[in-house]
């Protein structure tokens, strides 16, 4: 039977995974950059999980939204055409749901942790979880309509959430 770590911990390892493939299959600069950024965010989350078992280890907060706000500034002032691949909107879907069953998960068990840093630690977790899951949504509304999404410059709010 996995633990509750053992199960967090290869949770965020297949997160990390899957989005070093999309950050593969995109030729995007910098969209491969976001997701790689992603990536980065579950070995951040896969660290302090581990850590968590046996100390209380210190948490960054994160910066990915404007982080990916500035990468899209850059996308914005680049001028490039974009031509993305309707497929691939399913592909970032999948890695919404996948946030989702993280944040669930770390939402569900919260409760069950015995310290009381542990419980805060993963309701952090969570929080960040739903904050990837919202820039996820903005990276779809982006590959379904480059040109329009970046001109409404929906994503200037991006760090607001």
């Amino acid at each position: 039977m996995m633990n509750i770590f053992e199960y967090a911990m290869q949770m965020e390892k297949d997160g990390e995974n899957y989005y070093r493939q999309l950050a593969q299959q995109t030729a995007n600069k910098g969209l491969k950059t976001i997701l790689t950024m992603l990536a980065d965010e579950e070995v951040k989350h896969y660290n302090v999980i581990e850590r968590m078992k046996t100390e209380e280890p210190q948490m960054a907060d994160t910066t990915i939204l404007t982080d990916a706000k500035n990468v899209f500034v850059k996308i914005k002032e680049s001028n490039e055409n974009f031509a993305f691949d309707i497929k691939q909107t399913e592909l970032y879907k999948r890695a919404q749901d996948i946030e989702e069953k993280s944040r669930d998960f770390y939402l569900g068990k919260a409760g069950e942790f015995k310290e009381k840093y542990q419980k805060e630690l993963v309701l952090r977790l969570a929080e960040e979880e739903k904050q990837h899951y919202f820039l996820l949504e903005n990276i779809i509304e982006f590959v379904s309509r480059p040109e329009t999404w970046l001109e409404d410059a929906e994503f200037y709010h991006l760090e607001e959430y």
